[in-house]
């Protein structure tokens, strides 16, 4: 026999299973925003020379993306510091920017709304000044 409490247990959990998988609507956009700066990191690590596939790999895009920036791997380290990361961040992005050949306020669009400015130098007519 069921009990009251198992049926209003499978009622209360059901509509929750794709939530619960997909993290909710939070969890669709970050993976939509993950896939988008993974697109536009493959085409710049290919701009750059490394293989593309360095970008799929968490810790891995991040230490190539430091390289591409031609700053030292001590900044990736400042990443794990509050506070001063956002400064670390800014300053690898200004790096990438000028390898690019673009300004200070490309490096500003890359620290607020890095997805679409990583697909600009991505599949833009920019080239990697090594």
């Amino acid at each position: 026999m069921i009990s009251k409490m198992t049926v209003l247990a499978q009622s209360v959990a059901a509509p929750n299973v794709l939530e619960a998988l997909t993290g909710g609507v939070t969890g669709i956009i970050g993976l939509i925003i993950f896939v988008l700066l993974v697109i536009g990191w493959w085409r710049m690590f290919t701009k750059a020379g490394y293989p593309g596939w360095l970008a799929i790999i968490p810790i891995v895009n991040l230490i190539v993306y430091a390289l591409m920036s031609k700053r030292s791997l001590l900044w990736l380290i400042l990443l794990l510091i509050p506070v001063v990361n956002i400064f670390a961040l800014f300053y690898i992005h200004m790096g990438v920017a000028e390898r690019f050949g673009q300004s200070i306020l490309f490096a500003i669009g890359l620290f607020f709304l890095t997805p679409i400015f990583v697909l600009l130098l991505g599949f833009g007519d920019y080239q990697y000044r090594g």
